[in-house]
């Protein structure tokens, strides 16, 4: 039978025909999903118009509009049925007669209804004043009766939205964002409701809408698809529970995916989230585009006119190579080349949690369709790019979202895709599995001053959870597959095996501290080897409440923290032995060598650049070396303001310091006196790196006093300053205990950021401290450096002397 011949013997037989026939239709399962809302529409307009023509003979004025979902042809099977009943005011009387005619039908047969009778006027006036009846027009569809009367109701509607469009779209974005704070989000709950919640059928309408203002227009790619997921979760939902609900409920969710043909619950609501997250990121993107379109048109005009002989100015700020900030997105730069630079998917993505700025999606499509895989292993810079991109704390979801919305993290990462929208069926749990990860990843950004390779600690809790998406106990999958990642990303052998260990036990702290006797030394010394290392323990402690935290509020508490402290440290006694040995001073290579006794002969600085390479941790045996940048080889004959001179010099020519050894290095063949050798890999910011003959011009002037690097970093700064996202965690810098015999050596963590090193150096000099020797480290944006330190006739500091120095390094840092 077709939809006419059902339509047709609805009309004939009345209320009792359409039943019947409607109840054929929704239990014939191979009439499911879009085919089966919209013969149900159309079933439920041939009842309907049968009614007006039966109840409306000999009327005119009057029309019959279904709007809504029902004007959109989107009934499910316990939909309520919204109708407006347009007249031209003529004969109230004999409206309110067919009004009767055509509710009441409706109520017998026992299905929701919402109804209206209004003129053209009084409907444009109730729009105007309710957000809700305006969206609901917009959907206007004619059912019966005069056609003209609805036709200018539409068009009116539509254009009264169009010239409201500055005012209601906030009040619609304000209204979406409203819901979504009582609701929640579809894409992570275990109960959620399709309709109401963030990403759900509400917010699929909403962008309906603001395509329809021809202000802004949402991602199409998937959209589409997404609502039509939903939807026909709510068709099986509606018939397995046989009520009008939007809650998918947790005692209902294996009745609705057999009736999808789905395996299981866990299936549906994977479903359910892919279909939620597409929806949210097109909200995500549309809003921004709304905002600044709205933003753009509050500049009067006169204003515009101004600027560029009437032309826009667009202003384009670099944030690193091949990408730059534009109306309050991140772009990519005009010269940028995907095509050639796999690093610069992460590059941006870092780029931009930087500056707690979205990735635009124009970026974001870009890079997924021209940009080139990386190599296996990746470059280092990739690496680094990533460990900053996960260190950059709450603005690291954004931007981890936009990757995933186009495919990106899988490409990088793999083995994501199994953990991708996965449910976590734990009510202490409130995320999927994947946005787990990356709230772990946030919590433990904000402990990357605890911990001596803040790298590792990100990267650990990015893959903590990565082996859910197998089967068995997921630490033992995840320990394989974290081994792997880390080989794939770049890691060395000594690292992946760390970040192995942290995978396969980053539940050993909590479990034990909660349910062993820590009194018990095999307690203690059950974890101490399975940890290894007191740098395995300290990552492994940080890890533990990171994770704890990103699981939700019920499962970390302070006495839960007091524990875990408690065994950390019984274990981290256990693990400590002697004091770390003096790091040796590796024989001067023949180049060095050569540049100190030069920097002897003349009294002045002498410096080389050239390229440096490493081997991949794992070579093969036709592996081309790891290319990591330039090095940069100084020496100087010994004397004070060295560090802050040769660092203020690279800030200036905006070159970042990834690493810097400095050490004073004896001269051969018994000449007196020593020249300081600093050895350092640096990249440029953006741009090519500065010429050699530049650099050493403006270190002999900073050694004589005859360039003020400060003032020409504040200027800078003041000129263009730098945009910071969410405030980074404070810079820590102690005194390590033990740590060497012949210095006293001062640790600092710290953001890492343009002209951090001067300002330490200067901060070192001003202590009147001497500098045995520096080994900094930049691991993503992270400044991890030591500096061992001596008074001035070579001895370590006492205790109170080096408290002091330490003070006086954090609240320069601070200031």
């Amino acid at each position: 039978m077709t939809s006419t011949d059902v339509t047709d013997e609805a009309e004939d037989s009345g209320p009792g025909g359409y039943a019947a026939a409607r109840l054929r239709l929704l239990t014939e399962g191979e009439r499911s999903g879009p085919p089966r809302r919209r013969e149900l529409s159309e079933l439920t307009d041939g009842w309907l118009s049968g009614l007006f023509a039966a109840g409306a003979a000999g009327l005119t004025g009057v029309a019959l509009v279904a709007v809504g979902g029902y004007g959109r042809g989107e009934l499910s099977p316990r939909s309520d049925l919204d109708l407006l009943l347009l007249h031209d005011g003529r004969d109230d009387k004999a409206v309110a007669a067919l009004a009767d005619r055509l509710w009441y039908p409706v109520w017998d047969l026992g299905l929701d209804l919402d109804h209206s009778v209004r003129t053209p006027q009084q409907a444009r006036k109730t729009a105007g004043e309710d957000l809700k009846v305006h969206l609901g027009l917009l959907d206007a569809r004619h059912l019966a009766g005069d056609l003209g009367l609805t036709t200018a109701l539409r068009t009116a509607v539509l254009a009264d939205w169009r010239n409201q469009a500055p005012k209601r779209l906030p009040e619609l974005r304000d209204l979406c964002a409203e819901r979504a704070e009582r609701q929640g989000e579809l894409q992570f709950l275990l109960e959620p409701d399709l309709k109401e919640a963030r990403g759900g059928l509400r917010d699929a309408t909403a962008l309906r809408a603001v395509a329809a203002s021809w202000l802004a227009d949402a991602p199409r790619e998937g959209l589409a698809d997404a609502r039509r997921r939903l939807l026909d979760v709510r068709d099986a939902l509606h018939l397995a529970t046989g009520r009008a609900t939007d809650r998918l409920a947790l005692q209902e969710q294996d009745q609705v995916a057999a009736e999808l043909g789905l395996l299981d619950a866990d299936a549906l609501l994977r479903q359910v989230y892919e279909a939620a997250r597409v929806i949210s990121y097109a909200g995500d993107v549309t809003w921004r585009e709304v905002g600044r379109v709205l933003r753009s048109r509050s500049v009067r005009p006169r204003l515009r006119a101004m600027m560029n002989g009437g032309k826009p100015v667009t202003e384009r700020s670099p944030l690193a190579e091949g990408v730059v900030e534009q109306d309050g997105e991140v772009v990519l730069a005009r010269t940028a080349r995907p095509e050639r630079d796999p690093v610069l998917p992460l590059r941006a993505a870092a780029a931009a949690a930087q500056a707690g700025l979205p990735l635009s999606l124009h970026a974001v499509r870009r890079l997924a369709a021209t940009a080139r895989p990386l190599p296996t292993p990746w470059p280092a810079e990739a690496r680094e790019q990533l460990v900053t991109l996960l260190g950059s704390g709450r603005p690291t979801v954004q931007v981890w979202e936009a990757l995933e919305a186009e495919g990106l993290v899988t490409r990088l990462l793999p083995d994501w895709e199994r953990v991708r929208c996965r449910p976590q069926r734990n009510a202490v749990h409130l995320w999927t599995v994947d946005r787990h990860l990356i709230e772990t990843a946030v919590r433990a950004a904000g402990f990357a001053r605890r911990v001596h390779r803040p790298d590792l600690l990100l990267v650990a809790a990015l893959l903590h959870d990565i082996g859910k998406g197998w089967p068995g106990d997921h630490s033992v999958a995840g320990e394989t597959i974290a081994r792997d990642v880390a080989t794939r990303v770049g890691f060395d052998r000594a690292d992946a095996a760390v970040l192995a260990t942290l995978v396969r036990h980053h539940l050993l702290l909590v479990e034990t501290a909660t349910r062993r006797d820590l009194d018990d030394p095999a307690t203690v010394r059950a974890v101490a080897d399975a940890v290894g290392s007191e740098h395995t323990l300290e990552l492994l402690h940080a890890l533990t409440e990171a994770d704890a935290l990103a699981t939700g509020p019920a499962a970390w508490s302070s006495w839960r923290g007091s524990l875990v402290a408690d065994l950390v440290k019984r274990v981290a006694g256990l693990l400590s032995g002697d004091p770390a040995p003096e790091p040796e001073d590796a024989a001067p290579t023949a180049e060095q060598e050569r540049l100190a006794v030069e920097a002897f002969r003349t009294g002045g600085p002498v410096l080389a650049l050239r390229a440096q390479s490493e081997p991949p941790a794992d070579p093969a045996p036709d592996a081309d070396p790891e290319p990591l940048g330039v090095e940069l080889l100084i020496a100087v004959p010994d004397q004070a303001g060295v560090l802050p001179a040769v660092a203020g010099v690279l800030a200036m020519h905006r070159l970042t310091v990834r690493t810097a050894e400095l050490r004073s290095l004896p001269l051969p063949h018994g000449v007196e006196g020593s020249v300081l050798l600093l050895d350092w890999r640096v990249a440029a910011q953006y741009g090519s790196l500065p010429q050699a003959a530049r650099l050493r011009a403006d270190l002999v002037r900073a050694l004589d006093g005859s360039l003020d690097i400060a003032g020409r970093l504040a200027e800078r700064d003041a000129a263009h300053p730098r945009r910071r996202g969410v405030e980074p965690p404070p810079p820590r810098v102690s005194v390590a205990p033990a740590a060497s015999r012949l210095a006293t050596v001062i640790e600092v963590r710290a953001q890492d950021a343009p002209g951090l090193l001067f300002r330490l150096g200067r901060a070192l000099e001003a202590a009147g401290v001497r500098m045995r020797s520096a080994h900094v480290s930049t691991l993503g944006a992270n400044a991890v450096d030591a500096f061992y330190v001596t008074r001035g006739e070579g001895t370590p500091l006492p205790g109170d002397e080096a408290a002091s120095v330490a003070r006086g390094l954090e609240e320069s840092l601070r200031a």
